[in-house]
């Protein structure tokens, strides 16, 4: 009985060493093809964002600094996951292209990019993930709900279930009011973000 005992516990640690080693096996071929692909779809959302820009450079950002920004201007929820420089083909600054994630979903959190020119002006945003309720939460990746970012220049965008009658007024999603929500707060944490490395992180 103990001999038996001694072979089952042997052949189960066997058995788990081997799985554990054939997971981190698998997991280290897959895992640079997924960041790969992760890059190539930023790539595009910053394209899709800043269609005139030739290059993007990163932003080498202090996170902590700029998170606490954003808290201060009440994002909170909100986060810049990375800064890139829009470059043209001479290597001149054009603006900055954003990669945002809000936590304020009503399916959980929703990554973005988004492009400003360096006048202020929002080009536009580009949805990178979203998880949001069908035929209502996830019509934020309409085109008809995103181009009302598109071309705009404000220092904060609103929502409004009542017709959108101001530059910076957006028509709310009907029955989709906290997806609404959370991309505004979205957007307006993105032009927070501009105005930091405008000269707010100073």
């Amino acid at each position: 009985m103990k001999n038996r005992i001694i072979k089952d516990t042997i052949a189960i640690t066997v058995i788990t060493l081997v799985a554990g080693l054939a997971l981190g096996v698998v997991q280290d071929i897959t895992a640079d093809p997924i960041a790969k692909q992760e890059a190539s779809a930023k790539q595009e959302a910053y394209k899709a964002v800043f269609s005139d820009a030739d290059s993007f450079e990163q932003v080498d950002e202090d996170t902590d600094k700029l998170q606490a920004y954003l808290d201060e201007n009440g994002f909170a929820a909100q986060s810049i996951d990375e800064t890139m420089i829009a470059k043209d083909a001479s290597g001149n600054q054009m603006g900055y292209a954003f990669t945002v994630t809000t936590s304020e979903g009503y399916g959980g959190d929703i990554q973005f990019a988004m492009g400003i020119q360096d006048d202020g002006t929002l080009n536009g945003i580009s949805i990178l993930s979203i998880g949001e309720t069908a035929g209502l939460g996830m019509r934020a990746t309409t085109d008809d709900f995103k181009n009302q970012f598109k071309d705009r220049k404000v220092e904060k965008f609103e929502y409004t279930k009542t017709g959108a009658t101001e530059d910076n007024q957006i028509d709310a999603l009907s029955g989709a009011t906290i997806t609404t929500n959370a991309m505004t707060n979205g957007v307006n944490a993105g032009l927070c973000a501009f105005r930091y490395e405008e000269g707010g992180n100073q």
